[in-house]
Protein backbone atom coordinates (compact mmCIF):
# COMPACT_ATOMS: atom_id res chain seq x y z
CA UNK A 1 0.00 0.00 0.00
CA UNK A 2 1.44 3.08 -1.27
CA UNK A 3 0.47 6.85 -0.85
CA UNK A 4 2.18 10.40 -2.29
CA UNK A 5 3.27 13.30 -0.94
CA UNK A 6 3.48 16.49 -2.13
CA UNK A 7 6.70 16.19 -4.19
CA UNK A 8 6.16 13.16 -5.82
CA UNK A 9 8.33 10.75 -3.98
CA UNK A 10 6.25 7.37 -2.64
CA UNK A 11 6.07 6.90 1.16
CA UNK A 12 5.19 3.42 1.87
CA UNK A 13 2.83 2.61 4.22
CA UNK A 14 5.87 0.31 6.10
CA UNK A 15 8.51 3.41 5.89
CA UNK A 16 9.78 5.15 9.24
CA UNK A 17 8.47 8.09 7.83
CA UNK A 18 4.83 6.78 7.22
CA UNK A 19 5.13 4.97 10.50
CA UNK A 20 5.95 8.09 12.71
CA UNK A 21 3.79 10.28 10.94
CA UNK A 22 0.72 7.67 11.70
CA UNK A 23 1.56 7.14 15.46
CA UNK A 24 1.58 10.67 16.23
CA UNK A 25 -1.64 11.18 14.44
CA UNK A 26 -3.02 8.62 16.54
CA UNK A 27 -1.46 10.14 19.51
CA UNK A 28 -2.71 13.01 19.15
CA UNK A 29 -6.66 11.88 18.05
CA UNK A 30 -6.18 9.89 21.49
CA UNK A 31 -5.08 12.60 23.48
CA UNK A 32 -8.34 14.93 21.73
CA UNK A 33 -10.51 11.80 22.86
CA UNK A 34 -9.73 11.51 26.38
CA UNK A 35 -9.65 15.60 26.95
CA UNK A 36 -12.61 16.07 24.57
CA UNK A 37 -14.16 17.75 27.72
CA UNK A 38 -11.78 20.23 27.69
CA UNK A 39 -10.58 20.68 24.39
CA UNK A 40 -14.23 21.05 22.96
CA UNK A 41 -16.03 23.96 22.59
CA UNK A 42 -19.61 22.62 22.97
CA UNK A 43 -21.32 19.97 24.44
CA UNK A 44 -21.96 17.13 21.74
CA UNK A 45 -25.51 17.11 22.02
CA UNK A 46 -26.24 21.09 22.48
CA UNK A 47 -28.72 21.81 20.15
CA UNK A 48 -28.86 25.45 18.08
CA UNK A 49 -31.37 25.90 15.65
CA UNK A 50 -30.04 29.20 14.71
CA UNK A 51 -26.39 27.58 13.07
CA UNK A 52 -27.79 24.81 11.50
CA UNK A 53 -25.55 23.70 8.77
CA UNK A 54 -23.00 26.47 9.86
CA UNK A 55 -19.90 26.32 7.40
CA UNK A 56 -16.31 27.07 9.06
CA UNK A 57 -16.40 29.50 11.21
CA UNK A 58 -14.42 30.61 14.66
CA UNK A 59 -17.32 29.75 16.45
CA UNK A 60 -17.66 26.48 14.81
CA UNK A 61 -14.30 25.18 13.47
CA UNK A 62 -15.52 22.20 11.66
CA UNK A 63 -19.52 23.50 11.00
CA UNK A 64 -22.51 22.08 12.36
CA UNK A 65 -24.93 19.56 11.50
CA UNK A 66 -28.48 19.97 10.71
CA UNK A 67 -29.25 20.69 14.46
CA UNK A 68 -26.76 23.46 14.95
CA UNK A 69 -24.58 20.70 16.70
CA UNK A 70 -20.84 21.76 16.50
CA UNK A 71 -19.35 18.78 14.75
CA UNK A 72 -15.73 19.66 16.01
CA UNK A 73 -16.90 18.88 19.75
CA UNK A 74 -19.17 15.93 18.19
CA UNK A 75 -15.91 14.45 16.31
CA UNK A 76 -13.98 15.23 19.90
CA UNK A 77 -16.60 13.21 21.92
CA UNK A 78 -17.61 10.42 19.09
CA UNK A 79 -13.29 9.86 19.71
CA UNK A 80 -14.25 7.88 22.52
CA UNK A 81 -16.58 5.20 21.98
CA UNK A 82 -15.01 4.99 18.32
CA UNK A 83 -11.54 3.61 19.95
CA UNK A 84 -12.97 2.11 22.71
CA UNK A 85 -15.44 -0.11 20.44
CA UNK A 86 -12.73 -1.95 18.87
CA UNK A 87 -10.74 -2.28 21.81
CA UNK A 88 -13.74 -4.45 23.51
CA UNK A 89 -14.57 -6.03 19.72
CA UNK A 90 -10.52 -7.38 19.88
CA UNK A 91 -10.75 -8.22 23.54
CA UNK A 92 -13.32 -10.82 23.65
CA UNK A 93 -12.34 -11.88 20.15
CA UNK A 94 -8.87 -12.40 21.92
CA UNK A 95 -10.13 -14.14 24.51
CA UNK A 96 -12.12 -16.88 22.97
CA UNK A 97 -9.67 -16.86 19.61
CA UNK A 98 -6.60 -17.49 21.76
CA UNK A 99 -8.28 -20.31 23.86
CA UNK A 100 -9.28 -22.37 21.05
CA UNK A 101 -6.31 -21.76 18.76
CA UNK A 102 -4.33 -22.64 21.82
CA UNK A 103 -6.69 -26.22 22.67
CA UNK A 104 -5.98 -27.30 18.77
CA UNK A 105 -2.95 -26.38 18.50
CA UNK A 106 -2.28 -28.69 22.01
CA UNK A 107 -4.43 -31.44 22.10
CA UNK A 108 -4.45 -31.85 17.57
CA UNK A 109 -6.58 -34.73 17.07
CA UNK A 110 -10.50 -34.65 17.64
CA UNK A 111 -10.07 -31.12 19.65
CA UNK A 112 -8.16 -29.72 15.97
CA UNK A 113 -10.64 -30.76 13.73
CA UNK A 114 -13.98 -29.42 16.09
CA UNK A 115 -12.12 -26.11 15.56
CA UNK A 116 -11.12 -26.12 12.57
CA UNK A 117 -14.68 -27.11 11.87
CA UNK A 118 -16.20 -24.33 13.80
CA UNK A 119 -14.30 -21.51 12.07
CA UNK A 120 -14.70 -23.18 8.45
CA UNK A 121 -18.39 -22.63 9.52
CA UNK A 122 -18.32 -19.24 10.77
CA UNK A 123 -16.11 -17.96 7.40
CA UNK A 124 -18.81 -19.68 5.54
CA UNK A 125 -21.64 -17.94 7.10
CA UNK A 126 -21.17 -14.00 6.22
CA UNK A 127 -20.22 -12.09 9.35
CA UNK A 128 -22.59 -9.08 8.71
CA UNK A 129 -25.72 -11.90 8.69
CA UNK A 130 -24.03 -13.00 11.86
CA UNK A 131 -24.06 -9.74 13.41
CA UNK A 132 -27.29 -8.82 12.23
CA UNK A 133 -28.79 -11.66 13.56
CA UNK A 134 -27.54 -11.19 17.01
CA UNK A 135 -28.67 -7.73 16.79
CA UNK A 136 -31.85 -8.62 15.97
CA UNK A 137 -32.36 -11.12 19.41
CA UNK A 138 -30.81 -8.81 21.79
CA UNK A 139 -31.97 -5.08 19.97
CA UNK A 140 -29.51 -2.39 18.51
CA UNK A 141 -27.06 -0.47 20.66
CA UNK A 142 -23.06 -0.59 21.25
CA UNK A 143 -22.65 -3.20 23.55
CA UNK A 144 -24.95 -5.42 21.54
CA UNK A 145 -22.21 -4.35 18.24
CA UNK A 146 -19.23 -4.77 20.15
CA UNK A 147 -20.19 -8.55 21.23
CA UNK A 148 -21.94 -9.54 18.36
CA UNK A 149 -18.28 -8.29 15.99
CA UNK A 150 -16.13 -9.96 18.93
CA UNK A 151 -17.86 -13.52 18.36
CA UNK A 152 -17.50 -12.74 14.52
CA UNK A 153 -13.99 -11.85 14.44
CA UNK A 154 -12.84 -14.77 17.20
CA UNK A 155 -12.28 -17.44 14.47
CA UNK A 156 -9.64 -15.18 12.48
CA UNK A 157 -8.06 -14.90 15.67
CA UNK A 158 -8.64 -18.42 16.78
CA UNK A 159 -7.50 -19.59 13.07
CA UNK A 160 -3.91 -17.14 13.50
CA UNK A 161 -3.60 -18.50 17.25
CA UNK A 162 -3.61 -22.29 15.97
CA UNK A 163 -0.97 -21.50 13.28
CA UNK A 164 1.69 -19.91 15.52
CA UNK A 165 0.82 -22.08 18.63
CA UNK A 166 1.65 -25.43 16.37
CA UNK A 167 4.91 -24.03 15.54
CA UNK A 168 5.68 -23.12 19.02
CA UNK A 169 4.66 -26.42 20.01
CA UNK A 170 7.33 -27.93 17.99
CA UNK A 171 10.15 -26.51 20.27
CA UNK A 172 11.88 -28.08 22.28
CA UNK A 173 10.95 -26.13 25.58
CA UNK A 174 7.76 -27.77 25.70
CA UNK A 175 8.74 -31.42 25.35
CA UNK A 176 11.54 -30.40 28.10
CA UNK A 177 8.38 -29.26 30.18
CA UNK A 178 5.88 -32.17 29.36
CA UNK A 179 9.35 -34.81 31.04
CA UNK A 180 9.37 -32.45 34.05
CA UNK A 181 5.93 -33.88 34.79
CA UNK A 182 4.37 -30.10 34.27
CA UNK A 183 0.35 -30.36 33.02
CA UNK A 184 -0.26 -28.84 29.43
CA UNK A 185 -2.63 -26.26 31.20
CA UNK A 186 0.17 -24.67 33.21
CA UNK A 187 2.38 -25.13 30.09
CA UNK A 188 0.00 -22.96 27.85
CA UNK A 189 -1.03 -20.26 30.44
CA UNK A 190 2.87 -19.73 31.79
CA UNK A 191 5.33 -20.22 28.94
CA UNK A 192 3.45 -21.43 25.59
CA UNK A 193 0.78 -18.44 25.52
CA UNK A 194 3.24 -15.95 26.74
CA UNK A 195 5.59 -16.87 23.73
CA UNK A 196 2.70 -16.35 21.35
CA UNK A 197 1.92 -12.92 23.01
CA UNK A 198 4.43 -10.87 20.49
CA UNK A 199 2.79 -12.35 17.00
CA UNK A 200 -0.80 -12.54 18.17
CA UNK A 201 -0.74 -8.71 19.73
CA UNK A 202 1.10 -7.53 16.00
CA UNK A 203 -1.77 -9.02 14.60
CA UNK A 204 -4.21 -7.26 16.36
CA UNK A 205 -3.19 -4.00 15.57
CA UNK A 206 -3.80 -5.32 12.31
CA UNK A 207 -6.77 -6.06 12.79
CA UNK A 208 -7.80 -2.90 14.78
CA UNK A 209 -8.69 -0.62 11.41
CA UNK A 210 -10.94 -3.32 10.22
CA UNK A 211 -12.70 -3.38 13.37
CA UNK A 212 -12.85 0.60 13.56
CA UNK A 213 -14.95 0.43 10.25
CA UNK A 214 -16.97 -2.82 11.09
CA UNK A 215 -18.18 -0.77 13.91
CA UNK A 216 -18.97 2.53 12.39
CA UNK A 217 -20.55 0.42 9.64
CA UNK A 218 -23.10 -1.04 12.08
CA UNK A 219 -23.82 2.22 13.43
CA UNK A 220 -24.49 3.75 9.70
CA UNK A 221 -26.97 1.15 9.54
CA UNK A 222 -28.62 1.56 12.69
CA UNK A 223 -27.43 -1.69 14.52
CA UNK A 224 -24.92 0.39 16.62
CA UNK A 225 -24.63 3.22 18.41
CA UNK A 226 -28.15 4.99 18.53
CA UNK A 227 -28.97 8.66 19.04
CA UNK A 228 -28.25 11.29 20.46
CA UNK A 229 -24.48 9.57 20.71
CA UNK A 230 -22.14 11.21 18.57
CA UNK A 231 -20.38 7.81 17.39
CA UNK A 232 -18.85 8.33 13.78
CA UNK A 233 -20.60 6.11 11.86
CA UNK A 234 -23.64 7.40 13.55
CA UNK A 235 -22.66 11.30 12.55
CA UNK A 236 -22.24 9.80 8.77
CA UNK A 237 -25.48 8.64 8.66
CA UNK A 238 -27.01 11.90 10.17
CA UNK A 239 -25.31 13.98 8.02
CA UNK A 240 -26.41 12.24 4.59
CA UNK A 241 -29.84 14.16 4.20
CA UNK A 242 -28.22 17.48 4.41
CA UNK A 243 -26.14 16.17 1.51
CA UNK A 244 -29.35 17.33 -0.90
CA UNK A 245 -29.02 20.93 0.94
CA UNK A 246 -25.75 21.05 -0.12
CA UNK A 247 -24.28 20.43 3.10
CA UNK A 248 -21.09 18.13 3.04
CA UNK A 249 -19.33 18.83 5.97
CA UNK A 250 -21.68 16.69 8.51
CA UNK A 251 -20.73 13.55 6.69
CA UNK A 252 -17.17 14.85 5.77
CA UNK A 253 -15.85 15.58 9.10
CA UNK A 254 -16.97 12.11 10.56
CA UNK A 255 -16.18 10.59 7.53
CA UNK A 256 -12.80 11.63 7.20
CA UNK A 257 -12.11 10.64 10.75
CA UNK A 258 -12.75 7.34 10.30
CA UNK A 259 -10.90 6.95 6.96
CA UNK A 260 -7.76 8.70 8.65
CA UNK A 261 -7.67 6.98 11.89
CA UNK A 262 -8.10 3.42 9.40
CA UNK A 263 -5.57 4.32 7.22
CA UNK A 264 -3.02 5.28 10.44
CA UNK A 265 -3.84 1.99 12.49
CA UNK A 266 -3.38 -0.29 8.97
CA UNK A 267 -0.27 1.92 8.54
CA UNK A 268 1.22 1.31 11.97
CA UNK A 269 -0.13 -2.59 11.53
CA UNK A 270 1.87 -3.11 8.78
CA UNK A 271 5.05 -1.59 9.61
CA UNK A 272 4.87 -4.06 13.28
CA UNK A 273 3.38 -7.01 11.59
CA UNK A 274 6.59 -6.86 9.00
CA UNK A 275 9.12 -5.82 12.24
CA UNK A 276 7.58 -8.99 14.43
CA UNK A 277 7.25 -11.33 11.48
CA UNK A 278 3.22 -11.51 11.08
CA UNK A 279 1.74 -13.31 8.64
CA UNK A 280 -2.26 -13.40 8.68
CA UNK A 281 -3.52 -17.27 7.72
Amino acid sequence: MTTSIALGKPLRAGSPLGYRLAAAFLVLVVAAAALAPLLAPYEPDAVDFAASLAPLSPGHPLGADQSGRDLLSRVLYGARTSLLGPLGLLAIASVLGVALGTLAAWHRGWADAVVSRLTDVMYAFPGLLFVVLVVAVFGNGTTTAVIALGLAYAPTIAKYTRSVALAECAKPYIEAYRVQGMGGFTICTRYLVPNLARSIVGYLVVLFGEGLMSLATLSFLGFGAQAPASDWGLMVKEGQPAIVQGAFLPVLVPGAAIALVVVCFNVIGVRLADRMGVRGS
